[in-house]
């Protein structure tokens, strides 16, 4: 036998014994299958890593049974963003059982939302060990449900530095099921309703369900990261309007959150033909990372 054989017999038995490779190259990044424990089963997920990274994220699931978000990261990776996807709890390689999907079940009750936190914060903790760079800023990215989770999150774990929110509510649970059940996924709603309308619906309907609300307002209180969100003035899952009114509360509170409203949007601010709602994200969390930068070398 050849020499040639037996070098590649050796790379071979190298590649199988080694836990996580990276399974995917372009010439902007990496990726690479990782593994992590919450609450008692493991979540499976991926890396992409740029050559060089200015800033890290951890993508926050919608209420969807979603697995990870691929084509979201590496848009965001070839902007020289490192992130860390993951399958929901309880879909595609990740242990756990989903919880949903139908409208108004447990899926957002607080005991629901706090489990979909801690995975997003051993997520952070997972991710924090495999940047090189020590003090790459790490924020969460997430869509809708997110709304409640990244919050939460950001409130207990302190490696997060900032969070990016597409069409997430800042209104309770429950505020939010009365809107979309009035709303009732027409989507003309806006040409034939007021504003004042779906207010005095979302403020007052009866619950079909009844669980405890979670209010994002109780986290938001306490943060002092920078946050953005970014809205569809179309949507019909969220009311708009009202959640902007309550982030313009906090803003007169002196938090460092802001927003963008687009006017053509719905509930979807992120995949589609319009690209601006990222872009502006990519460059936010870019000057984020910048400040942040700046701020621990000043220390």
């Amino acid at each position: 036998m050849n020499s040639n054989f037996f070098s590649n017999s050796l790379l071979w038995l190298l590649l199988i014994a080694l836990p996580e490779m990276v399974f995917s190259q372009s010439t902007d990044f990496t990726i690479q299958d990782v593994k992590f424990e919450s609450q008692g089963v493991t979540l499976a997920g991926s890396i992409l890593t740029p050559k060089k990274t200015v800033a890290a994220v951890v993508i926050v699931h919608g209420s969807d049974p979603v697995k990870r978000e691929m084509e979201f990261a590496k848009r965001l990776a070839k902007e020289g963003i490192a992130v860390l996807t993951y399958d929901k709890r309880g879909v595609g390689e990740s242990g756990g059982v989903y919880v949903g999907p139908s409208v108004g079940t447990n899926n957002i009750d607080t005991t629901n939302l706090n489990l979909l936190s801690h995975d997003a914060s051993a997520a952070v903790n997972t991710f924090r060990t495999y940047l090189k760079d020590k003090k790459t800023p790490i924020g969460l990215v997430g869509f809708s449900q997110a709304g409640w989770i990244i919050p939460i999150t950001a409130s207990k774990n302190q490696q997060i530095e900032f969070m990016v929110l597409f069409s997430c509510p800042t209104i309770t649970t429950l505020e939010q099921l009365r809107f979309q059940f009035y709303t009732n996924g027409n989507n003309n709603f806006w040409e034939n309703h007021t504003e004042s309308d779906a207010r005095e619906h979302t403020k007052n309907d009866p619950d079909r369900y009844q669980f405890v609300a979670t209010d994002p307002k109780t986290s938001l209180n306490t943060l002092s990261i920078p946050g953005l969100w970014l809205f569809g003035e179309k949507d019909i899952q969220i009311p708009v309007k009202l959640c902007i009114e309550q982030l313009n509360s906090l803003k007169a509170q002196g938090k460092p959150f802001e927003y963008t409203l687009f006017s053509t949007l719905g509930h979807n601010t992120v995949s589609g033909n319009i690209t601006e709602p990222v872009d502006i994200s990519i460059q936010w969390i870019k000057q984020k990372a910048l400040n942040s930068k700046k701020s621990k070398v000043s220390k």
